[in-house]
């Protein structure tokens, strides 16, 4: 598997592979989730200049999986991380965000989730993000909630999540 940044005529593909990682949703009582439409490319596309668009590949160079994020408020906002079904549970969701890491140089990441869902919050945690009380959030992601109720998520409990990411170290000759 390797992780690099999505291309314009990939976006297509990353809408199939949304709509195949939603559908577990449906097993779990969630099936508005599992049906929901993903975004279309064009809404897509901003990814790839005014954030992040990481896709892993398979050995064919096909999107398995991608992430997109986006500066909120200072932190890196992961807006979604989507692995295909067939390829679950192989760490390539966690790849993406170590990488995504490991090469913004924002203070932290940030996310919001299903609080209940195990391949949610329980899942973020275990990458090291911890739950933010409402007192913690920022402006940016008090309106990102607020656009998810909006659009009918607080059906189920959300939460707000954040990574604090270690300092970077400059170069010293």
């Amino acid at each position: 598997m390797r992780i690099r940044p999505a291309v314009k005529d990939e976006l297509p593909l990353l809408c199939e592979l949304e709509r195949a990682a939603g559908a577990p949703f449906a097993a779990i009582g969630m099936p508005e989730i599992a049906e929901d439409e993903p975004p279309a490319p064009g809404e897509l596309a901003r990814y790839l200049t005014d954030g992040t668009a990481l896709v892993a590949v398979d050995d064919g160079d096909r999107p398995i999986a991608y992430l997109l994020a986006e500066p909120v408020d200072g932190a890196c906002h992961v807006e979604q991380v989507s692995v295909h079904p067939g390829h679950a549970r192989r760490g390539i969701g966690r790849a993406l965000i170590e990488y995504l890491a490991a090469t913004t140089d924002a203070p932290a990441l940030t996310l919001t989730t299903f609080a209940d869902v195990p391949w949610n919050a329980p899942y973020y945690a275990r990458c090291g993000f911890r739950p933010l009380a409402d007192g913690e959030l920022t402006p940016g992601l008090r309106e990102i909630r607020r656009q998810e109720a909006e659009h009918g998520l607080d059906r189920w409990p959300r939460l707000c999540m954040r990574r604090d990411l270690p300092a970077r170290q400059g170069v010293i000759d």
